[in-house]
């Protein structure tokens, strides 16, 4: 059974799973002020971070691969998986839902638009003024009571909010007269950037989230704001296991371009989401929207990556030489899975998605002489149900 790194005791546990299990994943972010308030689009369930375009960078969709890979190691399993992932509003929420199915994500049961959560949010929001947890204020908005809720960490100096009780409350529905905005016992206005989180999991998966999935870094703070939304709503601990995403970082530099003598090197262009790249700008540059999966499959997901150009290019590679191998071994009698080789894979993703092992273990597999070209594919068709790299994607096609 799959074992993973619970953020929230510090310690690698089992996933304790029956027959069903929840899952929610943190959406890709919606643009937002550094104070927490919602930005003109209504701002619902993201972080800072994002493109101008509003499309994800890469960093972003680590957090949306690695609920994937959850997913997919479980219902390996046999356990029934119902996952929730809220989208962001307009066509940047579609675009990410696009750039999530072309990594080869499979689709969350429930992916509802800001304006489908707006019931959710209004229940939630009540619950929290009548449990004590939040209030309004003077000028209309209702803030969260940070005070009420012990053990939040303090928020940098940039997250803190005006217009409150104190600058570490923070809002949870902002009146607004423009569009969108939506009705509510407190006004026609906007939730706060981090409520539709809390809202969804409470509303759609039962109150209950086995393995809630989200980012490091910038977006930490609002993630434990919506823990605080969550359990201050449910009176009691709604996610048994948090799981995070390391950051991603992008360096659009071409290898020896600051290599002149007496220059200092360029400072890294993406941010702490990956920002700097989007998917869109992978693809134009000629690589396979999978050599982002790989080149994130190659290291652990609690390790920080700083992606290059270079080591795009060096994933795609990969990826199509796969592709190649197993479309040539297809062609070969079948024969069994070489069991030695898929149980350390299998093993590898079991141990806290050991990726990098399993892919090493799957190279020696290839390498491996003594192995029947009909056992290498089944072998490699197999493990890709998890790893989701469509290396039977070449076979048949001429060559």
């Amino acid at each position: 059974m799959l074992r993973i790194h619970d953020s929230g005791t510090g310690t690698v546990e089992e996933i304790a799973a029956g027959r069903a299990l929840r899952t929610y994943a943190c959406g890709t972010a919606v643009t937002s002020r550094p104070d927490g308030r919602p930005g003109p689009d209504g701002g619902a369930g993201g972080f800072p971070g994002g493109r101008p375009d509003g499309r994800p960078g890469l960093g972003e969709l680590r957090s949306l691969l690695l609920a994937d890979l959850i997913r997919r190691i479980l219902e390996r399993g046999r356990v029934r998986v119902v996952a929730c992932s809220p989208r962001g509003p307009g066509e940047a929420g579609t675009q990410a839902l696009r750039d999530a199915a072309a990594l080869n994500c499979r689709p969350a049961e429930h992916a509802p638009s800001v304006a489908e959560t707006i019931p959710y949010v209004v229940e939630l929001v009540g619950a929290l003024v009548e449990r004590g947890h939040a209030y309004v204020a003077p000028e209309g908005p209702v803030f969260f009571d940070a005070g009420s809720f012990p053990g939040l960490p303090p928020l940098p100096a940039g997250e803190r909010s005006e217009g409150g009780r104190s600058s570490a409350d923070w809002v949870l529905w902002l009146p607004s007269g423009g569009e969108p905005s939506w009705d509510s016992p407190w006004g026609r206005g906007v939730p706060g950037p981090h409520v539709v989180c809390s809202a969804v999991a409470l509303g759609l998966l039962g109150g209950r989230v086995d393995v809630h999935v989200g980012g490091a870094g910038p977006r930490r703070p609002y993630e434990d704001r919506e823990r605080a939304q969550s359990d201050a709503a449910a009176g009691r601990e709604v996610a048994r296991h948090r799981v995070h995403a390391a950051d991603v970082r992008f360096d659009d530099r071409e290898p020896g371009e600051h290599a002149r003598e007496g220059e200092a090197p360029p400072p890294d262009t993406g941010d702490a989401g990956g920002g700097g790249v989007s998917l869109a700008e992978v693809v134009g540059a000629g690589l396979d929207p999978l050599a982002v999966r790989m080149a994130f499959l190659e290291h652990h997901y609690r390790r920080p990556i700083v992606l290059t150009w270079d080591s795009l290019r060096a994933a795609d590679r990969a990826v199509r030489h796969w592709r190649t191998l197993v479309a040539e071994w297809s062609e070969s009698p079948s024969a069994p899975m070489a069991a030695e080789y898929v149980k350390r894979v299998e093993a590898a993703l079991d141990d806290d998605l050991d990726t990098p092992g399993a892919l090493r273990a799957l190279r020696e597999l290839a390498d491996d002489a003594s192995v029947p070209p009909g056992t290498k594919f089944e072998s490699f068709l197999h493990v890709d149900q998890v790893l989701g790299l469509d290396l039977s994607s070449d076979i048949g096609r001429s060559r």
